[in-house]
């Protein structure tokens, strides 16, 4: 059979990107290197719960044509992400709020929090930023940092805060009212079922390989004699990969996952997300994934996040953005826009963070001119 596309990778980019051109009356075939559909946004039933397996993703969106369109194929529920920090033997709100405030230094209103950073801002005395110590505190002063941000931020990207650079934390959350809400966007929710089945919604009718990557797959139909069964492909994977490394690799900081399922425990932690900020203790979260559907399920799993340092291999997880990254970026972006019938979106193959709604945005605005191209 004739294909229009050739899908590489079953996250959220490809298979709303397969989806929206199926109903346009076109032919796609997916392929993904991994066992299992879905990318990042995979979960998976154990126990009655919903388990993250890469990791916590809360769907929030301020655009109602992303969130009416997400809500297809799933039902949201409404929940909230209310994140809190363990600094030692102390716990803490986030994002920083009247409530971090209060339990940090025994006040109660804004005017005194706001006197209490302006206090240690003006101590810090920095006037332009070199680094991402520096511009912290310049923006929250010493406590919020030292307590808060440092040994978090150390332990995610691995290095000190004065080797990073500013413009990692241009602008930290501060809040000066008494509010958990993470996000600010209108709409926000965890899907009821989990992530998998929006996927396989998108992906109902597509033929989809699985567990084979994007070279081995143009080898075993090269030895098919099939190499023209498609027009185009999108490739959704590390754009460097695609061009074998010739320039240089990208660089990512990677994940590992520590999941445990506790029996003889209904309630771990008493919230869905747990930072832990000490620089000393190696994990930055643990995640008790019960409770992104209010408690449902049998005892319960948790998932202590380790951040790991990326090689080639590895997954990756989170681009670094930095002047050095994204000057290789932009040639790799040169040798993709002279390949032929070759789009590259998502994550990897954009090289930058995205949130789950600009995710399917993009892609819905890659099938726009697709189509109308």
């Amino acid at each position: 059979m004739k294909y229009d596309y050739l899908i590489v990778g079953t996250g959220l980019f490809g298979a709303v990107f397969a989806h929206e051109m199926k109903l346009a009356g076109k032919k796609c075939f997916c392929i993904d290197k991994r066992e299992h559909i879905a990318g990042n946004i995979y979960t998976k039933e154990q126990g009655g719960i919903q388990v993250h397996k890469y990791g916590a993703h809360i769907f929030h969106t301020s655009n109602r044509r992303i969130w009416d369109y997400i809500n297809q194929f799933a039902e949201f529920n409404h929940y909230i992400n209310s994140p809190v920090a363990v600094y030692k033997e102390e716990l803490y709100n986030l994002p920083f709020n009247m409530n971090t405030f209060s339990k940090m230094w025994g006040i109660r209103t804004p005017k005194q929090a706001q006197e209490m950073i302006e206090k240690q801002r003006a101590e810090s005395a920095i006037a332009e930023p070199q680094n991402l110590e520096e511009q912290a505190l310049s923006l929250v002063g010493r406590d919020v940092y030292e307590k808060l941000v440092k040994g978090y931020t150390e332990k995610q990207w691995g290095r000190d805060c004065k080797e990073l650079p500013a413009f990692i934390i241009k602008r930290l959350p501060v809040r000066f009212t008494y509010d958990n809400n993470y996000f600010t966007d209108r709409y926000q929710g965890i899907p009821i079922g989990g992530y998998t089945q929006i996927v396989e919604k998108l992906l109902e009718a597509t033929p989809v390989q699985l567990g084979i990557s994007y070279r081995d797959f143009l080898t075993a139909n090269a030895a098919k004699a099939e190499p023209d069964i498609f027009e185009k492909v999108l490739y959704t994977g590390m754009i460097d990969e695609y061009f074998d490394y010739r320039l240089g690799e990208l660089q990512y900081r990677s994940l590992r996952f520590e999941e445990e399922t506790l029996s003889d425990c209904d309630n771990y932690q008493g919230n869905a997300v747990v930072n832990y900020t000490e620089r000393e203790v190696p994990y930055t979260r643990i995640i008790e994934h019960k409770h992104f559907e209010f408690g449902a399920g049998e005892g319960t799993v948790i998932t202590r996040e380790y951040p790991a340092d990326w090689k080639k291999g590895d997954e990756p997880y989170y681009p670094i953005n930095d002047e050095r990254n994204n000057t290789l970026f932009a040639k790799y972006q040169e040798l993709a826009a002279a390949e032929k019938n070759v789009l590259f979106g998502g994550r990897l193959g954009q090289y930058k963070y995205y949130d789950m709604d600009k995710v399917i945005e993009a892609a819905l605005d890659m099938v726009e001119s697709e189509i109308s191209g």
